[in-house]
Order: structure tokens, then sequence, then C-alpha cells
């Protein structure tokens, strides 16, 4: 049994012995770890406004009669155009007072024919046939009212457009007052964009873009993109054509409107999306997120000296994405910095850099300043 035992216990021994020499192993020297080199750009900031859609035109369809509607000729969401008929109301009754009133009308004018001849013979005075013609003009003149709205009894659009929700059926009552319009045509052809800016960023505004007047500074902005609700850009870019010269006493903002083009009809009026207003910043610096660590709300960098040791420094931001930030102070042109791997570092230790380059294609911002509540920046 001890012989069995003595070549088991010798490979133990074996198996320990290097099991130590593998963990008294020395270190391979410092652990590399990712840098890039911090360097000044200009990049594109894009400012974001929620933004409310609207057809150029939304053209409410009221009755301007009452009347039970006989016959609805359209449906929500057709297609329309200027001058199709929407709806037939009953004018029935109408058109009873519309007879009554044209036999006025013949009444007068056989009065009027009959007192001519008289006061041409100077047999009565022409102060009758005065009389008779002033009762012929009024006569002509209800009639015209009834017929009139005996017209208003067939609805047409007004305007080319598209046609929105049918709160009434057919034999509905309606009249001028009714709380609801009969449907709205909207012109979707060019849409309207409506977005507001507090008095920080109108001001911001005001500064960034030069003119002396609102028409002058509304000459230099540049065109605008428009985020869909699924975050997809917009394939028309939109111009801002107007502001609004006073502020909101309650909500304390100024509301502008950008317009686009809607050739294939993907705009909805009464939909939302977002603005993205391009202004051009120069000489910014933007390092990665990964390379940035927050310590008691500082938010910390390792910086990388001549001798490849490592020391944190707190910097500043004007804005956050997914991938970057803007760094606004604490960094200077030409300085390395560590990208990844920030939580295994400490003060004065030594690294091994590898260097990697930015992308240059497109860095993605959400700013900070109350200014500018929410960008998007891409380098240029």
């Amino acid at each position: 049994m001890m012989k069995k035992l003595v070549p088991i216990l010798a490979v133990l021994l074996v198996i320990s012995s290097c099991g130590k020499n593998e963990q008294q192993a020395p270190p391979q020297g410092p652990a590399p770890f990712p840098v890039q080199t911090v360097t000044t750009q200009d990049a594109t900031v894009y400012q974001e406004y929620t933004a409310r859609i609207e057809g150029q035109q939304n053209v409410e369809i009221r009755s301007k009669v009452n009347g039970f509607i006989e016959k609805i000729y359209v449906d929500e969401g057709q297609v329309v155009k200027k001058g199709q008929i929407l709806f037939k109301l009953e004018t029935q009754t109408l058109n009873q007072d519309g007879s009554a009133a044209k036999a006025m009308v013949q009444a007068a004018q056989v009065e009027v024919d009959r007192l001519k001849p008289l006061v041409e013979r100077q047999i009565i005075s022409s102060v009758q046939l005065e009389t008779a013609k002033a009762r012929l003009a009024q006569a002509k003149s209800a009639y015209g009212s009834i017929a009139a709205n005996i017209g208003y009894g067939t609805i047409y659009s007004p305007v080319n457009g598209v046609v929105g929700s049918l709160p009434y059926k057919a034999g509905s009552l309606v009249n001028p007052a009714s709380e609801m319009p009969l449907t709205t045509v909207s012109d979707t052809k060019n849409i309207r964009a409506y977005f507001t800016m507090n008095e920080k960023q109108l001001l911001f505004f005001s500064k960034t873009f030069n003119g002396a007047t609102t028409a002058e500074k509304l000459k230099v902005v540049p065109e605008v993109s428009l985020l869909l609700v699924d975050n997809s850009e917009y394939d028309q870019k939109g111009k801002i054509t107007a502001i609004n010269g006073l502020m909101n006493a309650t909500t304390g903002t100024t509301e502008f409107r950008a317009e686009f083009t809607n050739p294939q009809g993907i705009l909805r009026s009464g939909s939302s999306g977002v603005i993205r207003l391009p202004i051009v910043s120069k000489d910014i610096i933007v390092v990665p997120q990964n390379a940035v660590f927050e310590v008691q709300g500082k938010q910390i960098v390792y910086v990388v000296d001549k001798e490849n040791k490592v020391k944190s420094r707190i910097i500043e931001t004007n804005g956050t994405s997914d991938l970057n930030f803007i760094v606004t102070s604490g960094l200077s042109n030409g300085e390395v910095v560590v990208i990844e791997g920030t939580s295994k570092l400490k003060d004065d230790m030594v690294i091994a850099p590898q260097s990697k380059t930015a992308t240059p294609e497109k860095v993605e911002v959400i700013a900070k300043d109350s200014v500018q509540p929410k960008t998007t920046t891409a380098n240029k």
C-alpha cells in the first residue's frame, strides 16, 4: 500500500511546486491602455426643439345655415381638391321660403310695370312708381338672401388638402354655432413646424445670427432638419420663416415657425417632431465618454505625461452624449488622455499607451447648458 502512495505524493509535490512558481512570477511591465491625443476642431452643434406640425392651411369647415346633413361625399383622410363637394344639407324649408320670396319679386315687378305707363301719361304721381320700385328692390334682396342660404346647403372644399375627422353623421342637425366643425381640410403640400425658445435661448439665437431686424437674421439662419417620431430624419430640409415678435408672458417663450415641403405626403397635420438648428462652433475639444469618470460630482480624466505616468485632472464639459463630451476647460490641445479602463488607474501609475485616433465622421452631443437645452454635434 505504501509503495502505491509514494508515486502519488511525488506527483502532488511537483504540481504544488509549479503552482507556487507561477504565483511568484514577476510582473511583465506596464499594462497597456488605449489613449487618444486631444485636438481642437470645428463642429456643427445641432440645437433641438420639440415642434408641433401643422398644414400650411388648416381650414375648419362649418355650416353657414341651419340644416340636417343629407349626404357626406368624402371620408376621413381623403385627399380633396379645391371646389370639391364635401357635404349636402337638407334645404326643403329654405326652398319653400325661396319660392315664396320669388313670388314676391314677381308681384313687385308687375306693380312697377303697371305704374310706369300711368306715370308717363301723368295720371299718377311718380312717387308711387318710386315706391313700387323700392318694394321690388326689397323683394329681390330677400329672395337673393334665401337663394344664397340655399346655396350654402351644398358645402365645397375651399382648398386642396386632406380631410380630417368627421364628427357628424348623415341626419345630424348642424348650424353656424355648432361647437365642432363639420371637418377640417388641411393643405399639407407645405408643412409648418412650430417650436418655442425661452428668453435665454432667444438671446443666444439673436447674438449668434447677425442682423438689425428679424427679417435680416432669418436670411442668414441655415436650413433646419426635422426628426420624426421614429428618430429618423425627414428627407427634406426646412427654413425658419417667422418669429413671433412678443414673448408669451405666461410661458416666457417665443414661437418660431419653420416650413418644409411635403411632396410624398409623409407629414400629417397634428403630428409632432424635433427641429434641429445647426450652429457652427469653432475650436472645440471632444473626448470619448469612456475617458471621463465622476467623483463627488466632478468630471475627471487621466492625462498621460511624457514618462507615460497618468495624473487625474478635473475637467468641465458643455454636454454629453452616448459617445462623447464637449470639453470647455481642463484640457489643452495636444494632451493625451486614457480613453478606456480608467477604473484600473491611479495617480503616478506608469502605463503602456496604445494610441487610438478619434473618429471624425460624427459626434453626437446633448448640451446641458440652459441656453442650449438639447444639441447634437457633428464634426466637420
